[in-house]
């Protein structure tokens, strides 16, 4: 598509698209297009321009190059990206405060005095009526006073103030409703499933292949840890799925052959052949958007509880407007205080503070799912890091294969590879990507894969038995030997590499030694987090007692502990949450999953398995450790944010009151302050917190 340059700077690019008119579909084609492609830090289109802004840190001509190659025919967009965008979304809420504020200007300017007596009077019906449906059901709360105000208001004949008190809740509301929804759309879209390549079953075996490919009626195979890629039927195979994400039920659901499984929700234990039965991703985006609107988990406590004190207060109000009218016999001054309540900032400014809190954290590359789970961040005391792909870098490399007996280096990468690319794990996509880089293609020559979880793999070719994992689980688990005259060999296997040990038929194969290279940022981060108020950092590893201790000692964490399990971790936070520490756990694999769920923020690396990621509270790019800081730094900022506004409310608020009761201010003045200071609040609470 041709373009123009209309300004340029170092790592900036704007250009103007020559087009009549780009619709929000092709902005956002455009926008997946620059954001995949190498490069590119970040981007945002212009559809009523047909600009776009695009930062990068390639070079000139690289990014020039990218924007050439650009064409609107050839991108291929998942669907729930265009369906759910939130382009829409804006100009649709744009477009009816526009209205409502021309509306507001109309009816002030052109229409007669007894005209604008009519309408407000007419308009009023719905916040009266809502007022008093609220009575009817025996409570008291921000309706009703609304209702009291305007229906005094026009009581009086005072047509102006009642209609400025309506056009600031109208006002507050679009605003309230856009935020939100902005923000559940966001969540939910980056909690929707991004699976690009899935096992599909052809003539008895499984081919690695992309998820456009896959039709309905097609048979798609999902193994432990992964998450189902599509809606279907379980045609073979028994597992027990995770579908906290779709349905909110906290144990895993067993499912066998003609069951129905969800997308998006995740096989914990077992393995399971699925007949597809709708490929859009459309439903799973709803169910998730149904999910946060329903669940307490948006909610964070400090926003329960502005809920539960803006209801409380409204009694307090109306017996305050009641007493200064016994006092005073003064009407003005009663409907000063009855304008001024400190619900309404309360039940809007606590919500959007939270939900621009979650959209920003995911303009740095993080999924919050919840508020509850920043206000737990900015209390943790405790973090507990796994060490493989989280301290670690996320991209292991295969170093060596050491070769103890049954044929080549090449032959027994090939055989590992095999049995390894059907597990999300670093160590395993270390093999897989070692065996392709070297042309090392397969067929699928092995019987069902087992996969045991924090030990390894087992299954048979020709008839024999083939395991793959740690040392404990072949050595003292499987019960394999070193080959006669080969323990000198296994003896001298270099310290400095993590080793991946495979047996056939009971005898030790190969050894595949494996580069896992610590973060260079991992110590620099821990150091930030401590002054951040993190009390003690914690590492736990499956790794042998040698090698924790020299990365525990390099990394500079408070505690560590070396050769645990699964149990083992969540237990340890289990202990520590009893002691009354707030603990975050930061992990990337399926033996992480038991303790993200036990403790009070699951933090899982985005490059991890897909459980892992499920089951997390919090999910971080893989590429970025430091934005554990961030996300601190976030919910702090949150937490001050939340107090500073029930400050300002209570101060400003009162303030009012005060000068209504004293004659000061007039209703209407007492009105417009106190509803644009809500505004004014809440819109400040919309900013970015860094």
């Amino acid at each position: 598509m041709k373009f123009l340059i209309k300004h340029e700077i170092r790592g900036r690019i704007r250009i103007h698209f020559f087009i009549r008119r780009m619709t929000g579909r092709e902005a956002d084609t455009f926008l997946y297009y620059i954001q995949n492609q190498p490069g590119v830090i970040g981007a945002r289109v212009y559809e009523r321009t047909a600009d776009a802004a695009v930062l990068y840190d390639c070079s000139r001509e690289e990014i020039l190059q990218i924007l050439k190659r650009f064409s609107m025919e050839k991108v291929h967009v998942p669907d729930g990206f265009l369906d759910n965008s939130a382009r829409e979304l804006n100009a649709e809420y744009k477009e009816k405060l526009i209205q409502k504020t021309l509306i507001r200007a109309a009816t002030k300017c052109f229409l007669p005095v007894p005209a604008q007596a009519v309408y407000n009077s007419v308009c009023s019906i719905r916040y009266l009526w809502k007022g008093l449906r609220c009575l009817a059901r025996g409570r008291l709360e921000v309706e009703v006073l609304d209702a009291a105000a305007i229906g005094v208001s026009v009581f009086r004949g005072n047509y102006n103030t009642a209609g400025s008190i309506m056009f600031l809740l109208g006002i507050g509301e679009l605003l309230e409703e856009w935020t939100h929804k902005k923000s559940v759309g966001d969540l939910a879209r980056s909690m929707s499933l991004k699976v690009t390549r899935v096992w599909k079953k052809v003539g008895g075996q499984e081919i690695l292949v992309p998820s456009k490919d896959i039709a309905e009626g097609d048979e798609v195979v999902v193994h432990m840890g992964n998450v189902i890629p599509f809606d279907g039927i379980v045609t073979e195979g028994e597992a027990m799925v995770n579908q906290s994400s779709m349905t909110g039920e906290s144990l895993p659901v067993q499912k066998n052959i003609h069951k129905y499984v969800y997308a998006g929700t995740v096989v914990e234990e077992g393995e399971l052949t699925i007949s597809v039965k709708a490929v859009s991703g459309s439903t799973r985006y709803e169910s998730i958007v149904r999910m946060i609107e329903e669940s307490e988990k948006l909610k964070s406590s400090l926003e329960s509880r502005a809920e539960s004190l803006a209801d409380r207060l409204v009694p307090w109000t109306l017996g305050g407007t009641a007493l200064t009218y016994l006092l005073t016999r003064n009407t003005a001054r009663a409907l000063a205080v009855l304008m001024v309540d400190f619900s309404c900032a309360l039940k809007l400014a606590m919500p959007v503070s939270v939900l621009s809190a979650i959209r920003e954290a995911g303009a740095h590359h993080m999924t919050v799912k919840g508020g509850k789970y920043m206000e737990a961040v900015a209390d943790a005391t405790v973090v507990v890091f796994d060490k493989t792909g989280t301290l670690t870098r996320a991209k292991p490399t295969v170093k060596d294969v050491v070769v103890f007996r049954g044929g080549t280096k090449e032959d027994l990468l090939r055989v590992a590879a095999c049995l390894e690319e059907h597990f999300p794990h670093s160590m395993a996509k270390a093999v897989v990507q070692a065996a392709r880089s070297l042309g090392l293609d397969h067929e699928e020559m092995h019987s069902r894969v087992n996969y045991v979880v924090a030990h390894g793999i087992s299954s048979s070719i020709d008839d024999k038995k083939v395991v793959i994992g740690s040392y404990h689980f072949v050595f003292e688990d499987e019960q394999c030997r070193i080959p006669d005259g080969k323990q000198e060999l296994f003896d001298s296997l270099p310290t400095e590499y993590s080793h991946l040990y495979m047996a056939v038929d009971h005898q030790l194969a190969a050894v595949i030694c494996i580069e896992d290279p610590l973060r260079e940022e991992a110590s620099e981060v821990i150091r930030r987090l401590k002054k951040t108020g993190i009390r003690k950092v914690v590492m736990m590893t499956g790794d042998s007692e040698r090698t924790a201790s020299a990365i525990a000692e390099k990394i500079g964490v408070d505690e560590y502990y070396s050769e645990v399990l699964p149990q083992d971790k969540a237990a340890y936070i289990e202990k520590q949450k009893a002691a009354g520490e707030t603990v975050i756990m930061v992990g990337d694999g399926i033996n992480d999953s038991p303790a993200l769920s036990a403790a009070d923020v699951g933090i899982a690396v985005s490059d991890g398995a897909e459980i892992a990621r499920e089951i997390a509270d919090v999910t971080v790019s893989a590429d970025e450790l430091e934005a554990l800081v961030t996300l601190k730094a976030l919910s702090d900022g949150l937490m001050r944010r939340i107090h500073s506004n029930y400050r300002s409310i209570v101060g400003i608020n009162g303030a009012l009151i005060a000068l209504g009761v004293a004659g000061m201010i007039t209703p209407s003045v007492s009105a417009l302050c106190h509803n644009t200071s809500t505004l004014a609040i809440s819109l400040k609470s919309m900013r970015n917190l860094l």
